[in-house]
């Protein structure tokens, strides 16, 4: 992987491991429909500013407006407004757990519709970090809280997979902030439809809630989606997802130093599991694409 998407990616890891204790501080002040839409309000207009400074295209070719509408259906729209509604009861670690998911995920669908491939050793590593995820989830302070509302964190895992595969395509056209803004704005659109009482609710929330609502539309969705989207269009989008198995990591320090949810043990552990996995996973690209510029 090319050391700026490896770079890229770190910083994704821990701006999406950010968001999850965000998201609790947000729903201390907010619906589940205010958040999500309060959160890409916020990252709708900082894309505006990205592309202006950037002088990228403010607007995309008119005959891919409906695929940019698809890809935020899935991506922005499904996956945050599941997520948020599955946090409002699912623990923090079952969470991290079963959005874990979204590489595996990730890679059948890419199998299946790209043609992209993993090695038996990169699907060992990708296993490992699995492993890893679950026992974070096991040594959260909270436990395993498996309810119907894990279904809800279960369809952003699938939904997020989805859109990480279909678009790949507008790579070819566009830059990838341009695709990252675009498809912000078409998951945007459908939110929409949360807009009535939102004002009210804003004077309302405490300053915390407001707050952590800015914080997750800027940098874990406007900034780390762009530099994720980067990351997707310099390397195969099996390798760059499985680096998704990190923030769970980064999730479960953040919540402890932000909400003094105490990591136990086996959570560490976990977290060096993870790390393992994505080493492994690294290590047997590099192999793979060695011994096809051999041959």
């Amino acid at each position: 992987m090319p050391l700026a998407a490896l770079g890229a990616l770190l910083v994704v890891a821990v701006l999406w491991g950010s968001a999850f204790p965000a998201i609790k501080i947000g729903l201390e002040g907010f619906s589940v429909p205010h958040l999500t839409v309060g959160r890409h309000l916020v990252a709708s207009l900082a894309f505006v500013a990205f592309l202006a400074l950037t002088r990228s295209r403010l607007v995309p070719r008119f005959r891919d407006v409906p695929y940019f509408l698809l890809l935020g259906f899935l991506g922005i729209f499904t996956y945050h407004t599941a997520l948020n509604a599955g946090e409002v009861r699912v623990s923090a670690g079952a969470t991290s757990l079963i959005i874990a998911a979204a590489p595996a995920i990730t890679a059948l669908l890419a199998h299946a519709m790209l043609g992209q491939r993993m090695t038996r050793v990169g699907w060992l590593g990708s296993a490992t970090s699995f492993a890893g995820v679950a026992l974070i989830a096991v040594g959260d302070a909270t436990g395993l809280r498996f309810d119907p509302f894990a279904a809800f964190i279960l369809l952003a895992a699938t939904s997020t997979s989805f859109y990480f595969v279909l678009q790949q395509r507008m790579f070819a056209t566009y830059r990838p902030l341009e695709v990252t803004a675009f498809v912000t704005w078409g998951g945007t659109v459908p939110m929409l439809a949360f807009l009535p009482g939102f004002a009210g609710a804003v004077q309302a929330v405490p300053s915390e809630a407001l707050l952590a609502t800015i914080y997750i539309g800027v940098f874990p969705s406007a900034v780390a989606y762009s530099l994720f989207t980067f990351a997707q269009s310099r390397a195969p989008i099996t390798l760059v997802t499985t680096l998704l198995y990190s923030v769970p990591v980064f999730s479960l320090t953040l919540s402890w130093w932000i909400l003094g949810e105490v990591p136990s043990l086996l959570t560490l552990v976990g977290g060096v599991i993870v790390i393992l996995g994505i080493v492994v996973v690294q290590r047997a690209r590099r192999v793979a694409l060695a011994r096809s510029a051999a041959s």
